[in-house]
């Protein structure tokens, strides 16, 4: 349980700490493609085969039986979590010009 609790925290952490960026663009970009031709030197004809196909028949039901099942039983837990404070870029300089 605490390896799926700090599983779940590192994730979020990260998950913010994408969303704090702060991303700006400082060049422009540019593709040039390459230019092909092509010439047509034969007609072409194109037939696809056909097929005929049959199912199985499936038939879904259901039965009672008995069996032995574990049972899981719960209780609470004090934990130490992770906590963590994110300052996004835009704060971090509006911190420094004060």
């Amino acid at each position: 349980m605490f390896r799926t609790t700090l599983a779940i925290a590192v994730v979020s952490i990260g998950a913010l700490g994408l969303t704090a960026c702060d991303v700006k663009k400082t060049q422009e970009g540019n593709v040039t493609a390459p230019k092909f031709e092509v010439n047509k030197t034969k007609e072409g004809d194109v037939t696809l085969p056909k097929y005929d196909v049959t199912a199985p028949s499936v038939n879904v039901t259901t039965t009672e039986k008995t069996i032995t099942v574990p049972t899981v039983k719960t209780e609470e837990k004090t934990v130490e979590l992770p906590k963590v404070e994110v300052t996004t870029a835009k704060e971090k300089e509006a911190a420094g010009k004060k």
